[in-house]
């Protein structure tokens, strides 16, 4: 019973939902940003549902400034439902479209990237989307393979996972 007390404990404080609103004042990679709130209370942002190259793996500075174009000094909403293991929100990003000045926030920045070639669907972390988003990242993400765009130009491109493995 004490360990089951200590679980659930555990999770209560890494598993909550939260919705963040601020100026993404800085991009760490492809999948990481820091959003400032209007308290200026910064946040680290993982970007949930992705996982882009890191840093000296290929396409890695392309996946960051592709990021950085859509959301640097912009407004951003970030659904968030967890805090991982570095203290860093695992949230759902979204942006105003650079394209439609009257939209609101409705562009998905990680379906983007994977839109781009720029990042892979993270699949080990599918169960943490709605169905609807497992679609979307899954179908983007083939296509993006189909049509060789970004780092699916490359032969055998390595997933992030792998080269943080080997990395090791």
């Amino acid at each position: 019973m004490r360990l089951l007390l200590v679980v659930f404990g555990f999770l209560a404080g890494v598993v909550h939902a939260a919705t963040l609103e601020g100026k993404a004042i800085n991009v760490a990679d492809g999948d990481t940003i820091t959003l400032l709130d209007a308290a200026n209370k910064q946040y680290k942002i993982r970007i949930g549902g992705i996982d882009a190259p890191e840093r000296k793996q290929p396409y890695s500075n392309r996946s960051k400034q592709h990021l950085a174009d859509m959301v640097h000094g912009k407004e951003v909403a970030a659904n968030c439902l967890k805090t991982d293991r570095y203290g860093r929100q695992v949230c759902k990003v979204w942006v105003r479209p650079s394209d439609c000045p009257k939209c609101g926030k409705t562009l998905d920045v990680g379906h983007a990237q994977i839109v781009a070639g720029l990042a892979w669907w993270y699949r080990a972390y599918a169960k943490e989307q709605s169905a609807e988003d497992q679609g979307r990242y899954e179908s983007a993400e083939q296509e993006a393979k189909n049509r060789k765009i970004g780092l699916w130009q490359d032969k055998n491109p390595v997933a992030p996972w792998d080269w943080r493995r080997k990395s090791k």
